[in-house]
C-alpha cells in the first residue's frame, strides 16, 4: 500500500510539472524539486549489492547543478535511504566519484559521461543523465520529457551489469530501452 501511495504522488507530480502553489518561492526550481524527488524515490526501488549497504548512501553530483544539489541536500536532512543517512556532494571530474552510489550528470556535462561510464565501470554505481539517447548509450536512467512531462527511461542490461536490482514497480512507470 505504502509503494502504492509514494508512486501515486510521484506520478501526480509528474503529471503537473507546471503547477505551481501561489505561495510559492518563485525563485524555486520546480524542475530541480522533480528530479530530486525522482532521484530520492529511486533508492527505494532499486536494491545495491551487500557491499554497497553499509554507511552513508552517497548521491554525485557530477558538474555545477546548484539547484539539484540544494534540493536533495534539504532532502537528505529529514529522510533516509534504507535506514541510513545520504549524503550529497559536488564533484566535478568523474576521478572524484569514488564509491557513490547514484551519480547525477546534467546535460551540460554530457561530454563527461563516457568518462564517467568508464570510472565506475565494475561497480555498482547507478548513472543517471538527462539528455537524449543516453540510456542506449551506457546510463542506466535518462530523464526525457514525453507528452510534456517528466519521465524516465530505464536500461535494465545496464541495471543488471552494475549488479543493481531493480524493482518491478519501477519498471512499470519507466520508459525501457536497451
Amino acid at each position: 500500500m505504502k509503494k502504492l501511495l509514494t508512486i501515486l504522488a510521484l506520478l501526480f507530480v509528474v503529471s503537473f510539472p507546471s503547477f505551481t502553489p501561489a505561495n510559492q518561492d518563485p525563485k524555486v526550481d520546480t524542475n530541480a524539486k522533480i528530479k530530486a524527488v525522482f532521484i530520492y524515490n529511486f533508492t527505494k526501488y532499486i536494491e545495491w549489492p551487500a557491499d554497497y549497504q553499509e554507511g552513508d548512501f552517497t548521491i554525485a553530483i557530477l558538474g555545477d547543478n546548484e539547484s539539484l544539489y540544494k534540493e536533495l541536500s534539504n532532502m537528505s536532512k529529514v529522510k533516509k535511504v534504507a535506514n541510513r543517512p545520504f549524503t550529497i556532494k559536488a564533484i566535478s571530474n568523474p576521478s572524484e566519484i569514488g564509491k557513490s552510489h547514484i551519480v547525477y550528470i546534467p546535460e551540460d556535462n554530457s561530454s563527461l559521461v563516457a568518462k564517467a561510464l568508464s570510472t565506475v565501470k565494475g561497480k555498482s554505481t547507478l548513472i543517471v543523465t538527462e539528455s537524449p539517447g543516453y540510456a542506449k548509450k551506457g546510463a542506466t536512467i535518462n530523464f526525457m520529457i514525453a507528452g510534456g512531462r517528466q519521465k524516465f527511461e530505464l536500461n535494465k542490461s545496464t541495471a543488471q551489469q552494475h549488479n543493481l536490482k531493480v524493482s518491478s514497480t519501477l519498471e512499470s512507470i519507466a520508459v525501457l530501452v536497451n
